[in-house]
């Protein structure tokens, strides 16, 4: 079967986009925007995890000793995902709420946080990068390890992918 064609191509950030983005970040909370939706969003940024894996992220998954989100299912299985400092501080700063064992609780139900999207609109409008699609932070998250002499190999493992293909496309 022919596999079809992509026409929305890869999109990568640039270090000014990137800086834009983070201000439109700040600027969204001073704003009034969704919190758990920003703390989401910083995570992608951070750590190149997919929406569904930081959206869906139990507290039990992260090990803040070991620095690790552990997740036990994932698009490709159980996954571990190292965490930088960027992520472990917004984890940290994260408040629990009891009951729920989501780092981002829905308000209105005893699932999970969905607003991402949305308040993702807000915030790339902001941001002057309307063409940047959520899933456009995983790729951007693979070109900045390649540009800081991470092997193709090393980044698959962090994005957790089986094809090394797909690894050479995102970075």
């Amino acid at each position: 079967i022919k596999r079809f064609a992509d026409k929305k191509g890869d999109r990568f950030l640039s270090q000014q986009e990137l800086v834009a983005l983070g201000k439109a970040l700040r600027d969204g909370l001073t704003a009034g925007l969704n919190p758990q939706a920003i703390a989401i969003l910083k995570l992608l940024i951070f750590s190149g995890a997919r929406k569904s894996e930081i959206e869906t992220l139990k507290w039990n998954e992260v090990d803040f000793d070991g620095g690790y989100l552990r997740l036990a299912d994932s698009k490709t299985g159980q996954k571990a995902i190292p965490l930088n400092a960027g992520a472990m501080e917004v984890l940290a700063s994260i408040p629990r709420l009891d009951g729920s064992p989501f780092v981002f609780p829905a308000h209105r139900s005893n699932g999970h946080y969905e607003g991402t999207p949305k308040v993702w609109r807000v915030i790339r409008s902001t941001a002057g990068i309307d063409n940047v699609r959520l899933h456009d932070l995983r790729h951007s998250f693979a070109s900045i390890a390649v540009s800081g002499g991470a092997s193709l190999p090393i980044i698959g493992a962090l994005l957790g992918h089986t094809n090394s293909a797909t690894t050479q496309r995102y970075a």
